[in-house]
């Protein structure tokens, strides 16, 4: 038992350090005139400027890269975040889109969101 005292606060001091990818918690997708506005609701386990999520892109089906949306700072007391970005050109004939999340320890979260657009 006197073992797994220690085991047990290892396990809990290190997790902020083992926070995972950031979760895509909710993304929508809004015409806007000609182009297309994304709000993003981002859950992370920000710990500071030295992990923190620090970004998110709008693919299109075949992975290209569409938008990019630069996140400047932590969000550590803010959980979970949403952020916008405006003014997205879509190619025409767009009908989905997928968000995914970066950090800046643990690089692109292996999870994307699909967003079905609304004509």
């Amino acid at each position: 038992m006197p073992i797994l005292r220690p085991l047990l606060a290892l396990l809990l001091f290190a997790t902020p350090a083992l926070s995972g990818a950031p979760e895509i918690v909710s993304a929508k997708v809004e015409k806007s005139g000609m182009s297309w506005r994304v709000e993003v609701t981002l859950k992370h386990e920000d710990t500071g400027w030295d992990h923190y999520a620090d970004g998110w892109d709008v693919l299109d089906a075949t992975g290209k890269v569409l938008g990019h949306r630069e996140l400047l700072h932590p969000h550590v007391d803010e959980q979970p975040f949403t952020r916008s970005l405006s003014n997205l050109m879509l190619p025409d004939g767009t009908r989905e889109v997928f968000i995914r999340a970066h950090c800046s320890v643990k690089g692109w979260s292996d999870d994307v969101y699909r967003v079905e657009l609304s004509p």
